[in-house]
């Protein structure tokens, strides 16, 4: 009994003694700043003011740009008729990142178009760019859209939108490549007997 009696007491001195002693000091909180804990994300763009631009046909013949005159552009149709069957690219020239993909709608002419793009690397003389590419066959209806000339809306998610006036140029450029690049001939309309 004494030995139990020893060893309680013993234990209770230690507590005792425990409680004595001061507990270390709380680490200092820190402060994260949330911006600089992960990857710089895309900012979203503003619609940029396309009132003074139109269609400019490129220097090679077999791509068609939507600008302001003498400026960058915002949107190019491209025909590949080195592609077999023949391919039609449509390209956003705004910020992408290895990796991105976005549904791409068109709408007007009594309809809405939706292209899946991707971000893609082009190399130009100037050095590369990082833009939005959309690959589809020439004969694909969807590229139907630019056939009216009324106006239309092609909208980027994150990248603004695009209003494009009416014109009958994107709807020529469709059809001539689809034709392999020549000029589609009509038929001749038979006269009708008054």
């Amino acid at each position: 009994m004494t030995r139990k009696f020893a060893s309680g007491a013993i234990a209770a001195t230690a507590l005792l003694a425990a409680c004595g002693e001061q507990a270390p000091p709380a680490p200092e909180p820190q402060t994260i700043v949330l911006e600089d804990t992960g990857p710089n994300l895309p900012q979203a763009e503003l619609s940029p003011d396309t009132s003074r631009a139109g269609w400019q046909v490129a220097e090679d013949g077999q791509a068609i740009h939507f600008a302001e005159a003498g400026e960058a552009p915002w949107l190019t149709l491209a025909c590949e008729l080195d592609e077999t069957p023949i391919g039609f690219t449509i390209i956003r020239h705004a910020e992408a990142f290895p990796g991105e993909s976005a549904l791409f709608p068109f709408v007007g002419n009594g309809m809405i178009s939706r292209f899946l793009a991707d971000a893609t690397l082009h190399r130009t003389t100037e050095g590369n760019e990082w833009r939005w590419e959309a690959h589809v066959p020439a004969a694909d209806p969807q590229l139907d859209i630019f056939e009216g000339t009324r106006d239309l809306t092609a909208t980027l998610p994150g990248r603004g939108m695009l209003e494009i006036a009416g014109s009958r140029i994107p709807g020529e450029f469709v059809a001539w490549c689809r034709a392999g690049g020549r000029v589609p001939t009509t038929e001749p309309t038979a006269s009708v007997e008054p």
